[in-house]
C-alpha cells in the first residue's frame, strides 16, 4: 500500500468516494447507461485525475493500482449513485456537493503529493489542479459534454487556489494535516459559493460583428 501520510490517504479515499458518486450521477443525467456504464464512468471520474498525476510524477504503478481502497471507494460511490440515483437527482445539491468535495480534496492532496515528490511549488499547483479536474474532464468527454473545467467559470479556479494554499504551506514548512484540510476547505467554499452566486471568471470581450 501507499506510504503517504494517513491523513492524505483518508482524504484521498473520501474524495475518491465523492467523485465516484458525482461521476456516476452526472453520467446518469446525460446518458442512459446500465450498471457497467455507471461503474466505469464513476470510477474514471474518481481515479482519472490521480492516475494522470502519478504518471506525470513517475509514481508507477499509480496509487490506484497499489492500494485496493481507492478502487473500492470509487466503486462504492458509483454503486450508491446507481442504487439511489433517482432519489439523489431530486436533490440537485447532492451532485454539486459531491463534486465540490471531490474537487477540494483532490486539489489539496494532489498538490501535497507533488510537494512530497520535490517538484516545486508552481509544478505542484499545476498537478494539484490536474488531479482535481482530470477525472471529471475524462467523464465529460465520454458523455459528449463540454468539460466542466472549460464551461464552468468557477471550477478550475477554486482547485488552483486550494492547490496553491497547500503548496505554499508545504514550502514554508507547514506539513500538518490541518493545513491540507484548511486548503481543501477553502477550495470547497469557493466552489460552493461560486455555484450559489454564479461567479464567473473573466471572459474576452465580444468579437466585432464582421457580417455587416
Amino acid at each position: 500500500m501507499d506510504s503517504e501520510p494517513l491523513i492524505i490517504t483518508v482524504l484521498n479515499i473520501a474524495g475518491t468516494f465523492a467523485f465516484g458518486l458525482n461521476g456516476a450521477l452526472t453520467a446518469m443525467r446525460f446518458a442512459r447507461l446500465d450498471i457497467v456504464g455507471v461503474l466505469v464512468l464513476g470510477m474514471l471520474t474518481a481515479l482519472g485525475g490521480g492516475t494522470i498525476r502519478d504518471v506525470l510524477l513517475d509514481r508507477l504503478p499509480p496509487a490506484t493500482f497499489r492500494d485496493w481502497r481507492y478502487l473500492a471507494a470509487a466503486a462504492a460511490g458509483a454503486l450508491v449513485a446507481f442504487a439511489l440515483g433517482h432519489a439523489l437527482e431530486r436533490v440537485n445539491r447532492s451532485v454539486i456537493i459531491a463534486d465540490a468535495v471531490g474537487l477540494a480534496v483532490f486539489a489539496a492532496t494532489g498538490a501535497a503529493t507533488a510537494m512530497q515528490a520535490d517538484v516545486g511549488v508552481v509544478q505542484s499547483v499545476i498537478l494539484g489542479t490536474v488531479t482535481a479536474v482530470g477525472g471529471g474532464t475524462i467523464r465529460d468527454v465520454l458523455v459528449r459534454q463540454v468539460p466542466s473545467v472549460l464551461s464552468s467559470g468557477f471550477y478550475a479556479i477554486p482547485a488552483a487556489v486550494g492547490a496553491a494554499i497547500t503548496a505554499t504551506c508545504f514550502a514554508i514548512g507547514l506539513h500538518g494535516w490541518i493545513w491540507v484540510s484548511a486548503a481543501a476547505l477553502a477550495c470547497f467554499a469557493l466552489r460552493v459559493f461560486g455555484v450559489r452566486y454564479q461567479f464567473r471568471a473573466p471572459r474576452p470581450p465580444k468579437a466585432p460583428d464582421v457580417s455587416s
